[in-house]
């Protein structure tokens, strides 16, 4: 007969491996355990904290950071094959015919607003607010002086560049564009790929689009791969961080979190405006019908992993099929307004740690190149990170500060899936009349 006591100690070790097998299943908790353990552990290098003589804390700095530099090296590796085949795929998963031709137009013009004012949205926020001027100088080192300048070009300087501007997104050489990581010309080369191929002929494609499945799969494996470095890396790069600028991190980061926590609140509101003037579905009735759809965007963080429910939730809104398996999979590839209003308060966070003063001109090219790289990201946790990266080393801004981002990067991306996994549903709402009558939805 089992002791009163050996049944307690069961139970314990139950919850204890109930415990372990919760924490090392769910890849958020693992991060933002590394970065309370790297915020503590900077603390204690810290130079106010004492205990260590600044040159051994930098040292052990370094060592810990290195990870994280894995981890990014890694992320940005992949990111140009990902974006391209994941645009050319979704085009061809798109469909043909009439409801590519009804649908597409307005799809992208939905999507193209929708992201612009989302990173409209962004800069506004994080200009009024300044949630990186805290920490201004303390995690950056100096810019490049063309950006540190700030210096706004002149209007008719300008308008004479716009045309050479235009003309320049066309890669005319892609080669060179994907080699340097030309992140906007990497997109529309993408995007004019996948239009040419849904208008030849499928046999002739079928290899290349076999190909670039495969391109596809074999890069999210690799940031498969790179996630799993994701809490050492928060760890590490924290624990660096903190080691140099102190409790001055944690305003960085609340800041940082507050501002694009309530811009995402704004775009969620706005979606649901519009599906309430402009379809007649109001904010209950979407909510009550998609409610367990966006609970699960939120813990899975990939609206490419929650696409089959999207889809049957279009369903239930009214949508009728033709719309949903048309809307749903390109939106869930190219809809990505949650992400852009994230990657412009985080750019300009980056700017405003390191002292920067963007010109309006710097803003706009800045806001423009993230709009077209948010359009093309797929929803892989890590790709946003690596597009920061590759925008703000364009730009000359410095990204020691990106370790803030990170740490809490994991959380704003379940957020933004939130968005954008909202946006997919009201786009397909929108549009559910263009070729097929409307349907009463399902309650």
């Amino acid at each position: 007969m089992t002791q009163p006591g050996a049944e307690n100690a069961i139970d314990v070790a139950n919850q204890r491996f109930k415990l372990r097998v919760w924490i090392t299943t769910r890849l958020w908790v693992q991060v933002i355990a590394g970065m309370a353990a790297g915020f503590a552990l900077g603390l204690l290098l810290s130079e106010g904290a004492g205990l260590v003589a600044p040159e051994t804390a930098a040292l052990v700095g370094l060592w810990l950071a290195l990870p994280g530099q894995i981890f990014l090296a890694l992320i940005a590796m992949v990111l140009v094959p990902l974006i391209f085949s994941s645009i050319v795929g979704g085009l061809n998963g798109a469909g043909s015919g009439a409801d590519l031709r009804a649908v597409g137009l307005r799809l992208a013009a939905f999507i193209l607003l929708t992201t612009c004012a989302a990173a409209a949205v962004g800069v506004a926020l994080a200009q009024w607010l300044q949630p990186g001027a805290a920490l201004a100088g303390t995690a950056a080192a100096p810019a490049r002086q063309a950006v540190a300048s700030g210096q706004p070009a002149e209007p008719a300087a300008g308008l004479r560049a716009l045309p050479d501007l235009i003309a320049g997104l066309l890669p005319t050489n892609p080669t060179a564009s994907i080699v340097q990581g030309d992140m906007l010309a990497v997109v529309v080369l993408a995007l004019l790929v996948g239009i040419s191929v849904t208008q030849v002929d499928r046999a002739r494609v079928a290899p290349f689009l076999a190909l670039m499945d495969a391109l596809l799969s074999i890069s999210m494996n690799i940031v498969k791969w790179a996630m799993f470095l994701a809490p050492f890396a928060v760890f590490g790069l924290m624990a660096q961080l903190v080691t140099r600028v102190g409790l001055e991190t944690v305003i960085g980061i609340s800041g940082y979190v507050g501002v694009v926590l309530l811009g995402l609140a704004l775009l969620l509101l706005a979606y649901m405006l519009v599906a309430l003037v402009f379809a007649g579905v109001g904010p209950l009735q979407f909510l009550e019908v998609a409610g367990g759809n966006l609970l699960l965007a939120f813990s899975t963080s990939s609206s490419s992993a929650v696409m089959p429910v999207t889809i049957q939730t279009a369903r239930r809104l009214g949508v009728p099929d033709s719309v949903a398996n048309l809307v749903v999979p390109l939106g869930a590839t190219m809809n990505m307004a949650g992400t852009a209003l994230y990657q412009a308060v985080a750019i300009l966070f980056l700017a405003q740690l390191a002292g920067i003063a963007l010109s309006p001109a710097q803003i706009v090219v800045v806001s423009g190149t993230l709009v077209a790289s948010s359009i093309g990201a797929p929803g892989t946790p890590g790709v946003s990170i690596a597009i920061l990266v590759s925008v703000a080393g364009g730009m000359g801004i410095p990204v020691e500060g990106m370790v803030i981002i990170l740490g809490v990067d994991r959380l704003l991306d379940m957020c933004r899936t939130v968005v954008n996994v909202a946006g997919d549903l009201v786009a397909a709402v929108l549009l559910r009349d263009v070729t097929a009558p409307k349907e009463t939805p399902v309650p």
